[in-house]
């Protein structure tokens, strides 16, 4: 989610070319969480505006990681836990069985996604695994990524970033 919510809400570059969010936000963020949870109801033009803000503030903990600034971007993380009272809490709705939640009740939607992919990054940069948050290395390209896979040498954040790249190294070789 953390990473489908800053591609889908931060300006920048995805493919080689300049991005900005292409829809209204309350589009972006829903299309974004229905990637993953795809009964989700979906944000309001407020929450997404909120949760915009969010994404620009869980963005910087990919940019330091990308810069080798693990003391910045775990510092950023507090200070997200912090703003969102992040904590863990076993909760039950919607027919739903007990699962954990890291925020109560009572808080925006965008503040309550906030706790959570914050604490998402927590664990990440707390574990042996924080060398697996990344953004694409593709020219002109600076969406991110979680690395899952095995060897843990992933570098693009899509597949058609990586055949971008391919292409252009297939084709300079072949000039040469």
């Amino acid at each position: 989610m953390t990473v489908g919510f800053v591609n889908a809400l931060t300006p920048g570059m995805r493919r080689g070319k300049p991005f900005t969010p292409d829809e209204p936000l309350d589009e972006a963020a829903t299309t974004a969480a229905r990637e993953v949870y795809p009964r989700h109801p979906g944000f309001t033009a407020p929450d997404a505006a909120e949760l915009a803000e969010v994404a620009g503030r869980l963005r910087v903990v990919f940019d330091a990681m990308d810069d080798g600034a693990v003391d910045a971007a775990a510092a950023q993380v507090n200070r997200l836990i912090d703003d969102h009272n992040a904590r863990p809490r076993l909760d039950r709705h919607d027919g739903e069985p007990w699962h954990l939640h890291f925020h109560g009740p009572g808080g925006t939607m965008a503040g309550d996604w906030g706790a959570s992919c914050a604490t998402a990054l927590a664990i990440v940069l707390g574990s042996e695994f924080s060398d697996r948050l990344g953004v694409c290395t593709a020219p002109s390209c600076d969406r991110v990524y979680v690395d899952v896979s095995r060897n843990g040498t992933r570098r693009f954040c899509s597949t058609a970033c990586q055949n971008r790249v391919k292409t252009a190294a297939f084709r300079a070789r072949a000039r040469n």
